[in-house]
């Protein structure tokens, strides 16, 4: 390795004067300080291809908004079963309780972190495990496993039976407060672990720690209902009334799927993911004895094809991607070409899709629902996406992705496993290759 070597003063001056000899970058240099990057590298022509008209769409109901949330993945996947709610009861709009499922995700991930803390006593404090743990265990994010796991233990509400509160709609300072809880009680496991407490005192405490939470938890949220009488009006103006519902018993009559066939397809193009094989991420999750996170990875030839196929029987699909990543939020848009960074800046970024999640630079990031695609001799050129921002951007809140943008930052889709071939159905059995927590598919929707 040779000698480590720091800016010089000669060095620099060469930098100065290099940065300084083209008149274009005089230009752009200007352009940037004034109004930014983004207006400066603004395609609109790139803008103007992305219309919000689509060969294939499916009819869904007003926006939903996350707000000052992380709960993205639970609107997304509460989105699809709404779908299937109002194609059933002929309804003009519907909304399940996001609320709700907060409630026990928080819950559960007080309970879960309790006992990845259980778990891990004799590791250091500093060790890179116990710092991970210790990093976000309450966060708004989630995927879809661990939204398969609420639901199947606790159903789904109408959402007017727990509507938002101010710290569903705004959770960061519930966030904080409950954070410094769960760490406080990690600390107590701990130091009595090292005062030789036993394994039954520390699952007893662990018992008490978590009713503790609950109580709290229930300050912020509110206390979920059990039991009530569901009542509605179609769109032919009939009443109807259902009496004596639970969560539960809801899920089962108006949803009524099993959402164990759906399965997260994603399309990770890394060395160390092979694709056609299925993959696992240690400590990822929500419920103890819930679903464990699981991914088949697929060529993207095949990630869209599944994608299409599911559409054109009329279900929508939940899907996470990297949001932040060229996109025109006013506008609706998602594009690969809507900024011409390179252009603008006259370089070149090295990094392809493997290369980003390699390196650190992209990762799943929100959870969104594809409801339309448009399809020219059966190939897609862009996608209709339900996102939970509001009806302020894009068409009333909907988005148009590229196609050329799906395929970049797209890196996960749910699929019932009827639609997949059955050289994948095979390959999605196979025991999953355990991942590292802090790999990259471990990144949470939000």
């Amino acid at each position: 390795m040779a000698k480590r070597e720091a800016i010089s003063e000669t060095w620099y001056r060469e930098m100065e004067s290099g940065a300084q000899e083209r008149t274009q970058d005089r230009i752009i240099r200007n352009s940037i300080l004034n109004v930014g990057l983004e207006e400066t590298a603004l395609d609109h022509t790139a803008g103007t291809m992305q219309q919000h008209t689509f060969s294939l769409e499916l009819e869904t109901g007003k926006i939903t908004s996350q707000q000052k949330s992380g709960r993205c993945w639970l609107f997304a996947g509460l989105n699809t079963m709404r779908y299937k709610i109002m194609k059933d009861l002929n309804l003009e709009d519907f909304e399940l309780s996001q609320p709700y499922q907060m409630f026990f995700d928080k819950l559960e991930k007080a309970n879960y972190f309790l006992e990845n803390i259980l778990e891990t006593l004799d590791e250091a404090t500093d060790s890179r495990l116990i710092m991970w743990l210790l990093n976000a265990p309450l966060e708004d994010g989630g995927q879809w496993d661990m939204f398969t796991s609420l639901v199947e233990k606790y159903g789904v509400l109408p959402k007017f039976l727990m509507p938002e509160t101010h710290s569903s709609s705004n959770s960061s300072r519930m966030n904080q407060m409950l954070t410094l809880t769960l760490r406080g009680y990690a600390a107590d496991l701990r130091k009595a672990r090292r005062d030789g407490k036993n394994t039954t005192w520390l699952r007893n405490e662990k018992k008490q720690m978590v009713k503790e939470f609950y109580r709290l938890l229930s300050l912020f949220l509110g206390i979920p209902p059990k039991g009530f009488t569901f009542e509605y009006v179609d769109k032919d103006k009939k009443f109807h009334r259902d009496a004596a519902c639970t969560p539960k018993s809801f899920y089962d009559k108006y949803v009524g799927i099993n959402i164990k066939n759906y399965i997260s397809i994603i399309n990770a193009p890394t060395n160390d993911k092979p694709f056609n094989r299925t993959f696992t991420v240690q400590y990822l999750g929500n419920v103890e004895g819930g679903n464990p996170v699981k991914y088949l990875n697929v060529d993207m030839k095949t990630f869209k094809k599944l994608a299409i196929k599911q559409l054109k029987k009329g279900e929508p699909v939940w899907f996470g991607s990297d949001v932040g990543k060229k996109m025109k939020r006013e506008a609706g848009i998602l594009d690969e070409h809507i900024f011409n960074y390179e252009h603008t800046l006259d370089t070149t970024f090295r990094l392809d899709k493997g290369g980003r999640l390699e390196y650190g630079d992209s990762l799943m990031t929100h959870a969104m629902v594809l409801t339309g695609v448009n399809l020219i001799d059966n190939v897609p050129n862009r996608w209709k996406v339900e996102n939970s921002w509001g009806e302020k951007n894009g068409n009333k809140g909907y988005f148009v992705m590229s196609d050329a943008w799906f395929e970049q930052y797209t890196y996960q889709i749910v699929i019932h496993k009827k639609y997949l071939s059955d050289s994948l159905k095979k390959a999605w059995e196979t025991e999953p290759v355990v991942l590292k927590p802090w790999d990259p598919m471990g990144s949470l929707a939000k």
